[in-house]
């Protein structure tokens, strides 16, 4: 959800200092009276335990210091967006992918859906891959055909997991993972093959490393299923918001797991 950031500073008080770079639903840096800064935006105050409980294991996530609806202003991490996907942001990733195994076992949390045959909130519509051409209707065809809807395990999954959603000090160690609104119960395979879908366009190099590593993490249905999802999920966001030569090339590679 896309809100006014600069209308819903003043009105809460804050010192409205501009749009954050990169991201695509519409943040920006605040500042509070007293001199701290912050990040306002839409999110989902859901998160709030879930952020507690990363933070806590050690991964740098952020902190929701007020919650106003569906406005969220969260604590602003240090760093900046990575300038390449390569091995050290990798490394730096799968760090805190790895912290996040195991942290929602024995809790009420419900398994993350996969929305592989109902549209999701905001993401993963089927619609408009059934209506753009019969190439993605055929790729909405095979994603419906996956049997499993839900995301077995108890593993902390953050649900959008790329080089996109994280900061990066100049040496390149990671200083903040964001947009944690998605976040709940499943395996961390769907992380891993998250940055193994984004590796396959942006950084070939990477992808015989991640793909390993989600077949140790899950079995192959469930290693196909994170796959249907993140397919589903980046060709709606780019038919509905990118350009059309954007979404065929996001097309291409999910054809190449499908």
């Amino acid at each position: 959800m896309r809100i006014d950031v600069a209308n819903h500073a003043a009105r809460l008080g804050l010192i409205y200092e501009g749009p954050c770079t990169g991201g695509e639903i519409g943040a920006g840096f605040v500042r509070w009276p007293d001199g701290r800064e912050g990040v306002l935006g839409s999110g989902n105050p859901a998160s709030v335990p879930l952020l507690r409980l990363a933070r806590a294991a050690g991964i740098p996530a952020p902190s929701y210091d007020l919650v106003d609806g569906p406005v969220i202003v969260q604590s602003r991490l240090p760093g900046s967006p990575p300038a390449a996907f390569d091995t050290r942001l990798t490394d730096e990733m799968l760090a805190a992918s790895a912290r996040c195994e195991g942290l929602l076992r024995g809790t009420s949390f419900q398994p993350l859906r996969l929305y592989l045959h109902e549209p999701g909130p905001g993401f993963c519509h089927h619609d408009a891959l059934a209506a753009a051409s019969p190439r993605t209707a055929a790729l909405l065809a095979s994603i419906r055909a996956v049997p499993l809807t839900e995301l077995p395990g108890d593993d902390l999954v953050h649900f959008d997991f790329h080089p996109g959603n994280v900061l990066v000090s100049p040496t390149g160690a990671l200083t903040g993972v964001v947009d944690w609104d998605g976040a709940g119960r499943g395996t961390r395979a769907l992380d891993v093959v998250t940055m193994l879908f984004y590796a396959t366009r942006r950084a070939p190099a990477l992808v015989p490393r991640l793909r390993a590593l989600a077949f140790d993490l899950a079995p192959r249905p469930v290693v196909e299923a994170c796959w249907a999802h993140i397919s589903l999920r980046q060709v709606d966001w780019s038919l509905r918001f990118h350009a059309p030569e954007e979404a065929s090339a996001w097309v291409a590679v999910a054809e190449q797991g499908l």
